[in-house]
């Protein structure tokens, strides 16, 4: 049999795949599982965006190919809003491009600049695309530590010249997946100082600036000053609007940036069905502020009432500021082992938190993408699992 190529047999599982084959195991036998692993949004939509959808889909001219720069209505509506909500203007035509949900957009950057002997500097807690990104493309990642005691902002201060030299690319991600954490521009201007300094790729992956509490804000990396000339921002609809399985977002930054993505996306993809850019134009254009926060407090109150009941499931947890997310620490044990046996003993799919770097081995990170009676029961269950470990 052909040998599959070293990027390839290299490359771990994603989680979530592994983690969903577990589960389907597990109710093939009959188990009930109360998923809180995935960032999927049970809310839908706004109605407009499902009515505008609709609506393009009979147009008898909107089945063909939307070409690969995706719209000019929806890289303006990208434009519009960012002008909107960050005070930033961006050309549609040359600094903005469509992608399919950001995630593709983490694993091209790497490919694009990054070469073998490199280094990606990555947070060593954080997405772990970021991370798979640089290893599909040959380079090296360097962890830059970060934890609670640092409101998981990366710390520079120990990173060698030697590495600073090689680095091409830096990572960063605020409102923070998988802590939660809240980033202002504050704490953003030493990065980007450091970035420019080294000319390096500052990549602000940021698809949860709009879901936030406690009257925080996310920001732009646009809005830090001298970020733009080193700096791509990858923005997305899939938590702003809870269009998750739509796959729409766009990555934005000067031309010479976004010309290197086209390049090599275009030879990957043909883009989106021309129905989804216009629903993500009304999604941007006619969203009202009060359908967000309305969402938002809906997972507020179920982050409140998930933190309140961690520690009789042996876990405790700081509210985060934003995000998606609860990121609790084991109490006894470590992360992989919690997560396994939840899934396990008490049907309760959790992500174990060394999935999302070497800083998350003692934490498992919760979902916020169930009703609140089902948070009570996935802790319920957890914490009669607990009562029967400790017996």
């Amino acid at each position: 049999m052909p040998q599959i190529a070293d990027r390839i047999r290299n490359l771990p599982p994603y989680i979530f795949a592994t983690i969903s084959q577990q589960k389907r195991q597990l109710a093939s036998d009959g188990a009930d599982i109360i998923s809180m692993d995935a960032g999927s949004p049970d809310l839908p939509p706004p109605d407009s965006v499902i009515d505008a959808l609709a609506h393009s889909a009979r147009n008898p001219q909107h089945h063909g190919y939307a070409g690969y720069s995706g719209t000019p209505g929806f890289r303006a509506a990208v434009a519009r809003h960012y002008a909107q909500r960050f005070h930033t203007e961006m050309d549609p035509d040359t600094e903005i491009l469509p992608l399919l949900g950001s995630k593709e957009a983490v694993i091209y950057f790497s490919l694009a600049y990054l070469n073998a002997g490199d280094i990606a500097l990555v947070p060593s807690v954080g997405y772990p695309s970021y991370s798979m990104g640089a290893r599909i493309a040959g380079a090296t990642v360097h962890y830059l530590p970060s934890s609670a005691e640092t409101g998981y902002l990366p710390d520079l201060s120990n990173l060698s010249a030697e590495l600073a030299q090689k680095a091409r690319i830096l990572w960063l991600n605020y409102p923070n997946n998988p802590t939660g954490a809240i980033a202002n521009v504050d704490d953003y201007q030493p990065i980007v100082d450091f970035c420019l300094k080294h000319d390096i790729l500052l990549l602000s992956d940021n698809p949860y600036y709009d879901i936030t509490y406690d009257r925080n804000q996310g920001i732009s990396i646009f809005e830090v000053p001298r970020a733009r000339p080193i700096a791509v921002e990858l923005m997305s609809l899939s938590k702003t609007y809870n269009m998750a399985g739509w796959r729409l977002g766009a990555a934005l930054g000067d031309a010479p940036y976004i010309k290197a993505l086209l390049n090599l996306k275009s030879n990957v993809d043909s883009g989106h069905f021309r129905p989804v850019y216009d629903a993500g134009i009304e999604a941007l254009d006619h969203t009202a502020r009060s359908w967000i926060e309305a969402r938002n407090a809906i997972y507020e109150r179920r982050r409140d009432l998930l933190v309140s009941l961690l520690p009789a499931a042996g876990l405790q947890a700081e509210p985060p500021g934003g995000a998606m997310y609860v990121w609790a620490r084991v109490l006894q044990g470590n992360g992989a082992d919690y997560a396994r046996g939840a899934l396990q003993h008490a049907h309760v799919s959790i992500a174990p938190g060394g999935t999302y770097g070497p800083d998350g081995e003692d934490y498992v990170r919760f979902s916020l993408v169930n009703p609140e009676p089902r948070i009570q029961e996935a802790l319920d269950r957890l914490r009669l699992w607990q009562e029967i470990r400790s017996r």
